[in-house]
């Protein structure tokens, strides 16, 4: 886990923040409409007050309207395949059932993590995580996420929000003080979820298609009301630091039907995007 002075150390080698821009990034999702990802749910009480308070210390340098609920983005899964052919940054339900098989072979059990104060990659302030088990590379190692993520090295994060322009780094640095003496916050991780956010809306709020629990080693899908096109079932924040994850990948799976065309789902059974200052399109990294 990279600790905090690294991580201080590699925003301050960049002079300036990249700035974020909010419109439909269309090249990018060329009218596909959700991006999936596997991530930790930990939005509690607690952890929306620190989000706020490090907001408020970060204010004027912040893109508006950013509404994604605090998580732990573990691994990203792509665009839901609607085809034979998949695109590179396209998934189906092999990807899913491979990693259900990983997920219940090792069985991970739940774990504590530690929320802190404020440090920053060039795009995007957030919270550090600190995890003394290891468990997270675990449960990457399970979701086939161990290999390079599309901005270097992973760093468990709970983003805060999107910078608004290019801001000088030394000086953005200065106001993370406002919480360099916070407690690490408790919170004991019990599930991951696979989410998904729409992908038209930079910064748009995170819905959730099933969480699978540590514990009894199974996937619980969560019913589809609407498909994911309209009104998605988003996670209102009621016991989410009591987190948990199974398996049992329903046989109807297939790439972009049940789940994903917004047909219900049976019970139990990633992103912002950052503007590259040289060519104008978004980066990769989902928060």
């Amino acid at each position: 886990m990279t600790d905090p002075a690294t991580l201080r150390q590699r925003f301050l080698a960049e002079p300036h923040t990249l700035r974020n821009e909010r419109r439909d990034f269309h090249e990018w999702h060329r009218g596909r409409p959700h991006y999936l990802l596997w991530a930790l749910d930990v939005d509690a009480p607690a952890l929306r007050a620190r989000v706020a308070a490090a907001q408020r210390a970060l204010d004027g340098l912040l893109l508006d309207g950013y509404l994604r609920q605090p998580h732990i983005t573990l691994a990203l899964c792509g665009f839901p395949a609607t085809g034979p052919l998949r695109a590179e940054d396209e998934f189906d339900d092999d990807l899913i059932t491979a990693q259900l098989a990983a997920l219940q072979a090792m069985a991970p059990p739940a774990f504590e993590l530690g929320i802190g104060g404020l440090e920053s990659f060039s795009s995007a302030p957030f919270l550090s995580v600190h995890d003394s088990t290891g468990a997270l590379a675990t449960l990457r190692r399970c979701l086939h996420a161990d290999g390079q993520h599309p901005q270097g090295g992973y760093v468990a994060h709970v983003t805060v929000g999107l910078y608004a322009e290019a801001w000088p780094t030394a000086e953005v640095a200065r106001r993370f003080r406002a919480l360099d003496d916070a407690p690490h916050l408790p919170c004991r991780i019990t599930r991951l979820s696979l989410m998904g956010y729409v992908a038209a809306d930079i910064g748009g709020e995170l819905f959730t298609l099933a969480d699978y629990h540590l514990a009894e080693r199974r996937l619980q899908w969560r019913e589809a009301r609407q498909g994911l096109a309209g009104n998605v079932d988003r996670h209102k924040g009621e016991g989410v630091c009591s987190l948990s994850v199974a398996a049992g990948l329903p046989a109807n799976f297939a790439g972009s039907t049940a789940a994903f065309a917004g047909k219900p789902a049976p019970t139990d059974r990633c992103s912002h995007r950052q503007v590259l200052p040289q060519t104008g399109a978004p980066t990769d990294r989902c928060s």
